[in-house]
């Protein structure tokens, strides 16, 4: 494949990603007005914001893209938080945040297959935003169901990098001259 239809079908994956990004303020948007009286996430609140997560190459690729000035003469926090969040706890590339970041503090659910096939119906919520009825109760309409948001950021991953499921720790954007403080 050349230089060119790589670039080519990077930029696709890059423009699927965008889409796909929107897709997902959308439809967390109808859970966030669902969950208002519970939900106390908010500019500064931070503490789903750790060191330590990743994402796919093609969010990584968007984030350099996007965010390439702050990346340029930005210094990242603290470790321990993200490398994107501000003095002030917010984050500094929210507009182009991954999609790991797009569904913190919704009350969330994964099925699991058990060894002898049972599924599990796991939930789970934000400590902060537990207030209101339990998430063990709630319909799965009014959960962010994990697994297919995830089967499809997996696929434009694929198109992007042609087969790679590799990660990138979100710190690691920065160069390492970044690492001022």
């Amino acid at each position: 494949m050349s230089h060119e239809d790589s670039a080519r079908r990077q930029r696709r994956a890059l423009d699927s990603l965008a889409r796909f990004h929107e897709e997902v303020v959308r439809a967390t948007g109808v859970l966030e007005r669902r969950h208002a009286s519970r939900l106390r996430c908010g500019r500064g609140c931070s503490s789903c914001c750790v060191d330590g997560l990743t994402v796919f190459q093609v969010e990584a690729a968007r984030i350099r893209r996007d965010a390439a000035e702050l990346l340029a003469t930005g210094t990242p926090h603290a470790e321990g938080s993200c490398a994107f969040l501000d003095e002030g706890g917010a984050c500094r590339i929210y507009e182009h945040r991954p999609y790991v970041c797009r569904t913190q503090g919704l009350p969330l659910r994964w099925l699991q297959e058990t060894p002898d096939g049972a599924l599990l119906d796991l939930r789970d919520i934000c400590p902060l935003n537990e207030d209101g009825e339990p998430v063990e109760l709630l319909p799965p309409e009014d959960l962010w169901t994990c697994g297919p948001y995830e089967g499809r950021l997996a696929e434009i991953q694929l198109s992007f990098s042609e087969g790679s499921m590799e990660r990138v720790a979100l710190r690691e954007l920065f160069p390492p001259s970044a690492e001022r403080e």
